[in-house]
């Protein structure tokens, strides 16, 4: 018997080894390792804890709700625009006077006092450094703010101007109002004179102005200035806020009865 054989013989030795050990892996069942128990189910904690401890309004896993301080300035919010996409979110806000003002996120509300961001309801406000929170107040009607109102835009019913006021269907009449879509949402209702066009002069529109605002709520559907309108008593007042090109103006309509 030579080198080879012995060699063959070997490796034939080898082989026979692994598939009995192959053969013994596969008929040999599988135990557990240790002292191996199926886990019962359920969660830490009471029942009760858990429900106190959740929110199904704020679903991030993990995240902690933290509490909003609410500013005690003097300021009061009419209305939020949300614009994230083009970066040009703003809010009507007036301070002490109670003159309304379109404030851009980032500009000043009053000295010390800037617009940190909007959101629908409320706006949030840098205050030196600290952050606090201005809520639209929804308990009651917006009261019409006293605006200083521009020149040629004195309020209907002041001395001066159309005397006792004007009807509310004389403004759907005489000036016709066209949704401004922005981002696939209404952010005000463009304005064109029809009919007569004496309504449209008597309040100071010019074609192409935007009613942003009405009665202390942003514009956001087709029919909120019809509804606001439908809401004033004679004799009332109606607070707008009209984009024209870069400037916001405040006016104040008196309407009378039919």
């Amino acid at each position: 018997m030579n080198l080879y054989s012995l060699g063959e013989l070997f490796l034939l030795a080898v082989l026979a080894v692994q598939c009995a050990r192959l053969f013994w892996a596969l008929v040999t069942p599988v135990g557990p390792l240790g002292d191996w128990r199926l886990a019962q189910p359920g969660v830490g904690g009471s029942p009760v804890a858990i429900l106190r401890g959740s929110d199904p309004f704020f679903r991030v896993s993990g995240a902690t709700v933290s509490t909003s301080t609410v500013t005690s300035l003097q300021l009061t919010l009419f209305g939020t625009r949300i614009d994230d996409a083009g970066g040009t979110s703003a809010a009507i806000i007036a301070g002490p006077d109670g003159i309304q003002n379109s404030v851009g996120v980032g500009e000043e509300i009053v000295p010390g006092v800037r617009l940190k961001s909007v959101a629908f309801d409320h706006v949030t406000i840098d205050r030196s450094g600290k952050v606090e929170e201005l809520y639209i107040d929804q308990s009651v009607a917006a009261a019409p703010a006293v605006a200083a109102p521009a020149p040629g835009n004195a309020p209907l019913g002041a001395s001066g101007n159309a005397g006792p006021g004007i009807a509310a269907s004389q403004i759907r009449s005489d000036v016709q109002f066209t949704p401004r879509i922005d981002g696939g949402r209404v952010t005000g209702l463009v304005v064109r004179a029809q009919g007569s066009g004496a309504a449209f002069r008597a309040i100071g529109l010019k074609d192409g102005d935007v009613v942003t605002a009405a009665g202390g709520r942003a514009i956001t559907a087709p029919a909120d200035l019809d509804r606001v309108l439908t809401g004033v008593t004679p004799g009332g007042s109606l607070s707008i806020t009209v984009e024209r090109g870069a400037e916001t103006l405040p006016i104040t309509v008196t309407i009378r009865g039919q």
